[in-house]
């Protein structure tokens, strides 16, 4: 009978150790809590030793219980003490860095709940992982459509909306720059483009005033964000659109132009063109009462009535060039005039001071 082959115990132990995966700085390994200390927590790694979390993240792990299992990220190997110096942050980092990729990949509209905001936009977290949703992806609904871009005032906008759940998509994720940045409009677009299918120029909509600004009223119209300009809030003259509307209005206007993101509204369309009917009795040579609204290097503005304002050229304050209507006319003064013609096609009438 031929002699068996002896093994040695350090050859067990070698063969034995070979067969052990070795970690690695990086790898994600699973174990199970041995303890839980003020300053550490240990985890069971099997075959692979025992794990320490240092005292750093304690207070991360502090919902942690003996004997439950847990995924931990290798940042030592092998310490002096022969323990694997492990993170629970970073292993819960890596797991939601993949899980965004993923979503990121799929066009996958998430929902995020911002806990700050600067004037840039807001600050949210998602799957342990920081990001920020720029005021620029933020849908007509939520953008701070503010007058004179008042910092303060959109500072104010986008800090009402902490704490409140905001559907986005991921527009870019970049693990190695720690860079995560959501939009509201991408989630928002699909719907809007079958909206914007079903709306036509001369419809009437209904909508929210989310914006004052000087030039006219921003609207949201179920999504879409339309545009009252200032030319069309009202028939008669507006000098500011707030003596109008505020914030938080529901209001109606007519759709008369279309683009890509935008509506162009008209409020004073819903309704008949006054300055037509209040011309009606006008004829040339007749004789009116109106009051000096503005004065120009070319002539006086005059109301005659509340949707009619008039225009006296300097040519009809007298001959040269050295007439100056400043000199002739106050502002808010109110003068007998004569009717010198009337436009209704371009709707422009002309006058002369009465004599």
């Amino acid at each position: 009978m031929a002699d068996a082959k002896k093994i040695t115990m350090d050859e067990l132990l070698a063969s034995a150790s070979d067969s052990i995966k070795k970690v690695v700085a990086g790898d994600t390994v699973s174990g199970v809590v041995l303890s839980v200390k003020k300053h550490e927590i240990l985890i069971d790694l099997g075959a692979q030793g025992v794990g320490l979390v240092p005292r750093r993240e304690a207070s991360f792990a502090r919902n942690l219980e003996v004997g439950q299992e847990v995924s931990a990220s290798v940042i030592d190997p092998e310490m002096e003490d022969g323990t694997v110096l492990l993170s629970l942050r970073k292993a819960v980092k890596d797991k939601g860095w993949d899980e965004i990729q993923a979503k990121m990949d799929a066009a996958e509209i998430v929902e995020v709940t911002p806990f700050d905001a600067n004037r840039g936009g807001l600050l949210v977290e998602y799957e342990g992982i920081r990001g920020f949703l720029p005021v620029s992806q933020l849908s007509a609904e939520h953008y701070p459509r503010v007058g004179s871009a008042d910092k303060d005032e959109i500072l104010q906008r986008l800090n009402s909306l902490v704490g409140k759940g905001i559907k986005v998509r991921i527009l870019d994720a970049n693990k190695k720059d720690n860079k995560l940045i959501f939009s509201e409009k991408e989630a928002v677009k699909d719907g809007l483009a079958a909206r914007f299918a079903e709306l036509h120029v001369g419809d009437t909509v209904e909508g929210v005033v989310t914006g004052v600004v000087d030039f006219g009223v921003f609207v949201n119209v179920e999504g879409i964000e339309g545009l009252v300009h200032i030319s069309e809030i009202s028939w008669e003259r507006v000098n500011n659109p707030s003596d109008y509307v505020k914030v938080g209005d529901t209001i109606k206007a007519k759709i008369i132009a279309i683009d890509k993101e935008r509506l162009s509204l008209s409020i004073k369309q819903l309704v008949a063109d006054p300055w037509l009917s209040e011309v009606e009795n006008l004829k040339k040579g007749s004789k009116v009462e109106g009051t000096v609204t503005r004065i120009t290097p070319f002539g006086a503005f005059v109301q005659i009535s509340p949707a009619v304002e008039a225009l006296v050229h300097v040519s009809e304050l007298g001959e040269g060039n050295d007439v100056d209507p400043e000199k002739i006319f106050t502002l808010n003064e109110r003068k007998n005039f004569k009717v010198l013609d009337i436009d209704r096609e371009g709707r422009k009438i002309s006058l002369s001071v009465a004599k």
